[in-house]
This record gives structure tokens, C-alpha cells and sequence, in this order.
């Protein structure tokens, strides 16, 4: 083993270290960076370093899309557009044992493609469908581990802020990234909701039979619930796609596009807006100190010559690209009982994707088996990152015990399109073949 690679595993054990101390992950990493930089080049490079790459990440016009986004989810989310979504999918389902399932699936898929956070989306419909699930008599362990499953639908439904970070550490295209999600989570969503009538077949304590209470004239008058997000929808990806839009642009069209939206239907106050712009300040913060952070550990993990003796270590080795994809599916569920997804992104990025490039595989392939694997991860106990999130929006009503039995039906349901994403490709990278 070179000395390069030591310096390299060195640092990530000591990340990791640091990181298990408590300390918040994007100064665990930027500290790591910065003192193996040091170490490895000398204070002048470090010191050059600093200066221009904080300013260099932050003005960089394509970054624009973070905030966008954020600010679109957020104003979704305040305007009441997320409650209509799943009023209006609920009507429809509501006859349907299990229908409560469905209709999370459902509605969580339709504000992942204008949110962009798991987490968000996770605690929103903890708040939303939870009491209504445990009122009818739900089993509330699967309904928790429902509602935070269908939450990681938004980290590949775009916009995604999975896919963002992935494509600017990785200079690709996130256009492309953006449109090759879509297949893979409308694929999630509908194996959820294949299985839905299995589960609760095989398991009749876990979903109530239900009554169709709603008429014909009011399901089809809540359809007008869907319209603000399939507009908002159109604009984004409908840009993006057809190449009338940048990803840039587009987060840009959708932000004002929902804050016209809200405003025009009187559904947002002035309040409301200004703290969506507060969340999407503080959000957008600590996701640019992240990336900043990651990129800096990227660069001494280049410098140090890590990166390079890594990448001739495992392809000289005789690990096939299969048995790589295996360890690192692995490597995921464990990193994600203890990092958030993000975290996870931006630290083991700078040592896996060039691996991934001398394997041959495509790039944009590649994100999104990566997001998925780390969609998984972070629904997977004991620690996964969605797990607490549901528990602590649900104020009390759900346990961390109840949130571990009734993830497992749906972390294996993940891990059979995990295989599917693997075996056939050509779902992930249809669409962006085909975009303009």
C-alpha cells in the first residue's frame, strides 16, 4: 500500500472520529481537509486555498439552483398545497383497505418533484396523514414506517437536492441527473403501492376495512387540489426537458411560480413568506458550508494522490464492477445509521466516483444508484436519519420500536428496485437520452 493511500485512510478514519464526537459533519470534514492539505503541500497552498474557494463555490452562478428549489418547497409547503395534494389522493383512495398507505405514496411522490428534501418531506406527512392513519385505526408502526419511506422519494424525484451536490461535485450535468431520477422513483412509488394490497392481505391488523364516504362530484371537484403542484411541475421539469430551461432557471420559475400561486389563491400570508425565504436562507447556509467543506476535502484527497493510488488499487485488484457495487451498497447501510444523506454524499464522493469512471460505468447511471443507496440508508435502523424524523414529528405518538418494525416491509421493497436499477439501466438513463 502506497503512502498516499495511509494519508488518505488516515483521514477518513480521523474524519469519522471526529465526526463520532460530536462535532457537525461539514466542519469534521472541512478540518480534516484543511489540515491534510497542510500537511501535504504547505501553508501557502492551504492558505490560497481558503481564500478563493469559499467565494469561487458561493458566486457560482449554476449553485443558484439550491436555493430555488428550497425556496419552492418551502412556499409549497406553507401555502397548503402539500394538504390539498393528499386531500385529493385520499378521496380517491379512501374505499380502498390500505388506501391511507396508497395515498402517502401517492401525494408524498407528488411534493418530492417540487420539494427536494427527505427529511422535509418525511416530517410534512408525519403531520399530515399520521393522525388520520392512527384515527381509523392504522397499525402505527407501519404507517410511520410508510410515511418515511415515501419521504426519500424526493431525494430522486427532482428537484433533488441529492442529485444537485452530486452533480457539482462531479461536474455532470444536472439537467441529466434530474431526469434520470424520474423513472427510478415513479418505479419506487408504484412497487409501494403494488405492494400495499399484499401487506395488508397478508397482515389485516395493519389497515382497517374503510368505507367509501366521498361522492363521484367530490372526488372529482378535489381534483383541482392537484393543480398548483402538476403546474409547478410542468414549469420545472417540463423546462429542463424540453431544454427551453437550465436547471438554474427553472428552480428560479418555480420559486416565483409558487409564490404566485400562493398568492393568487390567498393561501400564504406575509408571514409565511417571510419565513419560507428564512428557511430557505438557513437551509441554503448550511448546504453551501457542506459543499464548501466537501470540495476542500476533495482537493486534498486529488493533491495528496490518494484519489489516483485508490482508483489502480481496486481495479487492479480483480474486484469486478458488480463486487464493487456490492461493497458499497454495504458501506452505505452502515455509514447511514450514523451520517445524514448529504453528509454522506459529500464525504465519500471525492474517493468512489473516480473509482466509478475507471470501471467504465456511466456517470449519470451511477448518481442515481448512489441516491438510491443512500435513500436506503437512511431508513434503515437503527440510526437512519428519516426513522427520528418521523418520530420526532409525530410528537409522541410513534416510538422508536414502532418505528423498526414497520420500516423493514419497505426497506426490502427498496432494496428489490435497488437490484432492478442495477440490472437494467436503461430506466435511469431513457430520459436523459432523450431530453433536448
Amino acid at each position: 500500500m502506497t503512502e498516499a493511500l495511509y494519508t488518505g485512510l488516515i483521514a477518513i478514519a480521523l474524519l469519522l472520529c471526529i465526526a463520532g464526537l460530536g462535532v457537525p459533519i461539514a466542519f469534521a470534514i472541512g478540518l480534516v481537509g484543511a489540515g491534510g492539505m497542510y500537511l501535504t503541500v504547505g501553508v501557502t497552498y492551504t492558505i490560497i486555498t481558503f481564500q478563493s474557494l469559499p467565494y469561487a463555490t458561493a458566486s457560482e452562478y449554476a449553485f443558484a439552483v439550491i436555493p430555488m428549489f428550497v425556496l419552492m418547497g418551502a412556499i409549497a409547503a406553507a401555502s397548503g398545497i402539500v394538504t390539498e395534494l393528499y386531500g385529493a389522493v385520499n378521496r380517491w383512495l379512501e374505499g380502498v383497505r390500505g388506501g391511507l398507505f396508497m395515498a402517502t405514496t401517492v401525494a408524498s411522490a407528488g411534493f418530492a418533484a417540487i420539494s427536494g428534501s427527505t427529511v422535509v418531506n418525511a416530517a410534512m406527512f408525519t403531520r399530515i396523514a399520521l393522525p388520520e392513519m392512527m384515527r381509523l385505526g392504522y397499525h402505527k408502526g407501519v404507517s410511520a414506517g410508510c410515511i418515511a419511506a415515501a419521504g426519500t422519494f424526493a431525494a430522486l424525484i427532482p428537484p433533488s437536492l441529492t442529485f444537485v451536490i452530486f452533480g457539482i461535485l462531479t461536474e455532470q450535468s444536472i439537467g441529466a441527473l434530474f431526469m434520470a431520477g424520474i423513472l427510478p422513483g415513479l418505479l419506487t412509488a408504484a412497487f409501494y403501492i403494488a405492494f400495499v394490497p399484499l401487506m395488508v392481505r397478508l397482515r389485516p391488523g395493519w389497515a382497517p376495512p374503510t368505507i367509501d364516504t366521498s361522492t363521484f362530484k367530490e372526488k372529482f371537484l378535489g381534483l383541482k387540489g392537484l393543480w398548483p403542484m402538476l403546474a409547478l411541475v410542468f414549469i420545472v421539469l417540463g423546462g429542463i426537458y424540453t431544454g427551453i430551461t437550465p436547471p438554474t432557471a427553472a428552480g428560479a420559475l418555480g420559486a416565483v411560480g409558487a409564490l404566485f400561486i400562493a398568492i393568487a389563491r390567498r393561501r400564504i400570508t406575509t408571514s409565511g413568506v417571510w419565513d419560507s425565504f428564512k428557511q430557505t436562507a438557513e437551509l441554503t447556509s448550511v448546504l453551501f458550508i457542506l459543499i464548501i467543506s466537501g470540495l476542500l476535502f476533495s482537493r486534498f484527497l486529488v493533491i495528496s494522490g490518494f484519489v489516483t493510488d485508490l482508483t489502480d488499487l481496486v481495479i487492479n485488484s480483480g474486484l469486478s464492477a458488480e463486487g464493487f457495487l456490492v461493497v458499497m451498497v454495504l458501506m452505505y447501510l452502515v455509514l447511514g445509521m450514523f451520517i445524514d444523506p448529504l453528509s454522506m454524499l459529500v464525504m465519500t464522493v471525492p474517493f468512489i466516483f473516480p473509482v466509478v469512471v475507471g470501471f467504465g460505468m456511466d456517470p449519470i447511471w451511477f448518481g442515481v444508484i448512489l441516491t438510491k443507496m443512500i435513500e436506503i440508508a437512511v431508513i434503515t435502523p437503527p440510526v437512519g436519519l428519516n426513522l427520528f424524523a418521523v418520530v420526532s414529528a409525530s410528537e409522541g405518538r410513534v416510538s422508536i420500536g414502532d418505528m423498526y418494525f414497520g420500516i423493514l416491509p419497505f426497506v426490502a421493497i427498496e432494496l428489490i428496485v435497488l437490484l432492478i436499477l442495477i440490472l437494467f439501466p436503461i430506466i435511469s438513463l431513457y430520459l436523459p437520452q432523450t431530453m433536448m
